[in-house]
């Protein structure tokens, strides 16, 4: 009875093994590198999952990058509150991987940025040939952006960084699209 029962759980464990079960959410990657001399620049947000820095932020958001002398990339966000003021916020990023394209970002004071636990994740989980437009998020998916180097992209584009967005397990129920009211 004992072998009869081993046997049976055997056959069941192996043919469960071998069926494909779909996964619901996979984890973000980013692309192994990127050509970091064509990704600096200006970039506007298209999208964004919200997120607590950008609470303020109603339209016109960019983020313009510059390759430092000492390998760093400088960043400076900036975006259009509700009373038409601009508002920026300058930073750094650290690139951590050979491929530059898994960053850390921090936006303290130059004299603070060596506090542990202070930085957030920046990582290019799509580029399309140009570096015309990014999908940018991090290990985990609670935070998201589709940037262009233009203010606007066509419908079919943004479908497919939106598809890219779903592969790798975000929920886009509250993505928010942003406006730009001048390039």
């Amino acid at each position: 009875m004992k072998v009869k029962t081993l046997l049976s759980l055997s056959v069941l464990s192996i043919t469960l093994s071998t069926l494909s079960f779909p996964t619901f959410a996979d984890t973000p990657k980013a692309v192994d590198k990127i050509d970091i001399n064509q990704y600096v620049g200006k970039w506007y947000e298209i999208a964004h999952l919200p997120m607590y820095f950008q609470r303020q932020c109603v339209s016109d958001t960019s983020a313009k990058y510059a390759i430092k002398a000492d390998n760093t990339i400088s960043v400076l966000n900036s975006c259009r509150t509700a009373s038409g003021e601009m508002k920026s916020s300058e930073g750094v990023a650290y690139p951590q991987n050979q491929g530059k394209s898994q960053l850390k970002v921090s936006f303290l004071p130059k004299g603070l940025r060596w506090l542990p636990f202070t930085k957030g994740d920046y990582w290019v989980l799509r580029v399309d040939p140009d570096y015309k437009v990014a999908l940018v998020g991090g290990p985990s998916t609670k935070y998201l952006w589709i940037l262009s180097k233009t203010p606007t992209i066509d419908e079919a584009t943004y479908q497919s960084y939106l598809q890219t967005a779903k592969q790798q397990g975000y929920d886009l129920s509250n993505l928010i699209k942003t406006t730009h009211t001048s390039p």
